[in-house]
């Protein structure tokens, strides 16, 4: 299975619903969480992706998407530039984020759908976007294939993901933080400690930068480039169709 595989899971139909259940029961503690954990160095990642892709957010009657949601904090940033779409398939995650919407008073609009059947028209988009979510597919394949098949032709897709820092001295550190601080932060601040055993072990088995962007050109993305943030541990990926 070319996908995030949780232990447990026998196929990716049960993979999608193990990972539906953790984020429906860490949403509203979820925010807290990630801000915490990464010492709001997350907030940095999201304003890097939303700079890379302004020229296509400046695009005339440009439509976006913000996939795998969560709580909305990219397509709140995207849509500084312009109303955008956001979508997710946990439902608690998106009451989190219409409450945030809301507050913020963004041009937002949410709606619930799969992120590998996205109830959207061929090419019907200029830009899609995914933040720390692409990761938690089901099969990689078959989610970059319904990222291309909504996007226009010259439309783009943004994929900021977590990765393993090329400098072994700083992965030795990294991988100590993450594979025992963050489950007991993170569980304790959520009360679900799986949750952030979960997130280590499904960053060491996702695809590589080099690996992901070889994927992307396979699924018929052109012009892929990706660049590494805060020593590697983050990556963003820009594809074209």
């Amino acid at each position: 299975m070319s996908g995030t595989t949780p232990e447990g899971a026998r196929n990716q139909r049960e993979a999608a619903r193990w990972v539906r259940s953790m984020f429906d029961g860490i949403a509203y503690r979820y925010d807290l969480a990630n801000h915490l954990l990464s010492v709001n160095i997350d907030r940095h990642w999201r304003a890097r992706t939303v700079r890379c892709v302004t020229p296509i957010l400046h695009r005339a009657d440009a439509r976006v998407l913000d996939i795998c949601c969560g709580t909305a904090d990219l397509a709140i940033a995207l849509s500084r530039h312009r109303a955008v779409l956001a979508s997710d398939f946990s439902h608690p995650m998106l009451r989190i984020a219409n409450r945030k919407i809301e507050r913020r008073r963004a041009p937002v609009a949410v709606f619930e759908a799969d992120a590998m059947c996205l109830p959207l028209r061929d090419a019907s988009l200029d830009l899609l976007t995914a933040a720390f979510g692409f990761r938690n597919l089901a099969n990689y394949e078959a989610g970059l294939a319904e990222m291309r098949r909504v996007l226009r032709p010259g439309g783009a897709a943004a994929i900021l993901e977590f990765s393993q820092p090329p400098n072994r001295a700083f992965a030795a550190m990294y991988n100590f933080y993450s594979r025992r601080i963050l489950p007991l932060v993170g569980g304790a601040v959520t009360g679900a400690r799986a949750a952030y055993q979960y997130l280590p072990d499904s960053v060491r088995k996702f695809p590589s930068p080099e690996d992901l962007a070889a994927q992307m050109r396979a699924s018929g993305f052109a012009r892929v480039e990706y660049e590494l943030m805060t020593g590697g541990i983050v990556a963003l990926h820009l594809g074209y169709r």
